[in-house]
């Protein structure tokens, strides 16, 4: 199904694993990692064309690996990756790739190495993160935080479930109505919001800006008709996909979008407003001013900014609300992000702080499994999830694949009725307890037939 998104509209999309093979204590343990190689998020240049935008996907995924070859022993799997991580910053900046594009590739290195560290040491990724196993130094990435450890700053324990917040796309049909039978998106799944309302239980959407106020009023009023009609106790996000040159432009949006009376009701139910002033912009001095100025906003959370590990400490700065989790910007990054807030949560208990769980039409049987592994770890109640809606579940995988996916994460994944694996979502919510008890989220006997296929 296509799924459009700021600037581009995805039909197909490449689906990159990624295995190392790593020493941990003398033994050698292999570790997956995997993708969805989205054009148009990480760099957003309209003049590249997509053949371009993947093969510098590929390049920042070559140059890691070269690198991490290069990296030898280190004491930790976080002092592993943090020798990883500035080497393929240092390398990406000389290239002129932005960091997110760079820390793409050491992301998934990363995520790698964690999940044989979590293998060869028989642990998971929730308990290695709390009792110090992964060697996370949170003060070396926030000085504020160099007496702080993660057990102190994370959940006891990881949850079992978490609420689906499922993504409306710019050209998602919102009725039955509006689906034509010519179009050829007939796999078994529901297609329109509606009929995810009805299939699903769903309470919680996040809803893209075209970042023009007439086309967004026009889409909202029609999306805010579904929504009061089929799932009454809706709450939403807005993601804004960097559309607006610059804060007080955004500012000037939202001013006209408050002053549509038919929306009143519906924005009491916002959560908040994803990262909608371009990355280039979103932490300058003039956003700064426009933040401390604009009292009555709604709370706003970078995304696509959060490209280094300052960048949070700079938004909270500027007088953003916070920031969204994603194993592509980094597993390290990430946790450490997460327990910033929460100690700034702690150091002033007025503050309403955020961390936002975002996907990249993520799809298992291991990108999915991994992120929500984190997402979980991390105690964040509701996560965007949306790639079951734009792929038909994981079919684009053998049977065998499909089959080992049923069998140990029975709890996550169903068979359709068209034979088929696809997402369990129950009420809304789906459940991790299968991701939690696995060591990096999925089980490794996937791992094989993966590689195989």
């Amino acid at each position: 199904m296509p799924f459009r998104f700021g600037m581009a509209e995805m039909t197909e999309l490449p689906h990159l694993i990624l295995e190392l093979e790593v020493e941990v204590d003398g033994r050698a343990e292999r570790g997956l990692a995997a993708d969805g190689l989205a054009p148009k998020w990480f760099t957003k240049d309209p003049d590249t064309s997509i053949e371009e935008d993947r093969r510098q996907l590929l390049d920042v995924i070559d140059q890691a690996c070269e690198i991490a070859l290069r990296v030898g022993s280190a004491p930790t799997v976080f002092a592993f990756w943090r020798e990883l991580y500035d080497e393929q910053l240092r390398v990406g900046e000389a290239a002129g790739h932005p960091p997110l594009l760079t820390g793409l590739g050491a992301s998934l290195v990363e995520r790698a190495v964690i999940d044989a560290y979590c293998r060869a040491t028989s642990t998971t990724f929730s308990r290695a993160l709390r009792d110090g196993g992964l060697g996370l130094r949170l003060g070396d990435l926030h000085p504020e935080l160099r007496d702080r450890e993660p057990r102190e700053l994370l959940p006891r324990h990881p949850r079992d479930s978490i609420r689906i917040r499922h993504t409306v796309g710019l050209s998602d049909p919102l009725t039955d109505s509006e689906v034509s039978a010519d179009e050829g998106m007939d796999d078994g799944l529901p297609l329109s919001l509606e009929a995810c309302i009805g299939a699903y239980g769903l309470t919680h959407f996040k809803l893209k800006l075209f970042g023009d106020a007439k086309d967004d009023l026009e889409r909202l009023r029609a999306i805010v008709r579904v929504l009061e009609a089929r799932a009454p106790s809706f709450v939403f996000t807005l993601d804004g996909n960097e559309r607006f040159p610059a804060l007080a432009d955004f500012r000037e949006f939202w001013a006209a979008l408050q002053a549509e009376r038919r929306l009143t009701p519906a924005f009491e139910r916002l959560l908040f407003v994803e990262q909608p002033v371009r990355r280039e912009a979103a932490l300058s001095v003039e956003a700064e001013r426009t933040l401390t100025e604009w009292r009555d906003g709604p709370p706003l959370v970078v995304d696509e900014s959060d490209e280094t590990v300052e960048s949070v400490s700079r938004a909270l700065a500027c007088g953003y609300s916070g920031t969204s989790y994603k194993n592509c910007k980094g597993v390290f990054k990430g946790v450490a992000n997460a327990c910033l807030i929460q100690h700034r949560r702690e150091s002033d208990r007025t503050t309403c702080l955020i961390v936002s769980a975002e996907d990249l039409s993520n799809i298992g049987p291991i990108a999915l499994l991994q992120d929500s592994a984190a997402v979980a770890a991390l105690g964040i109640a509701h996560a965007e999830r949306n790639g079951h809606h734009y792929f038909t579940g994981l079919s684009m995988f053998s049977a065998d694949i499909q089959e080992l996916a049923l069998r140990h994460h029975g709890d996550l994944y169903q068979r359709h009725q068209r034979g088929f694996a696809t997402l369990a979502i129950e009420r809304g919510d789906i459940s991790l307890v299968s991701v939690n008890r696995a060591p990096f989220g999925y089980e490794p006997a996937l791992a094989q037939h993966l590689l195989g296929a």
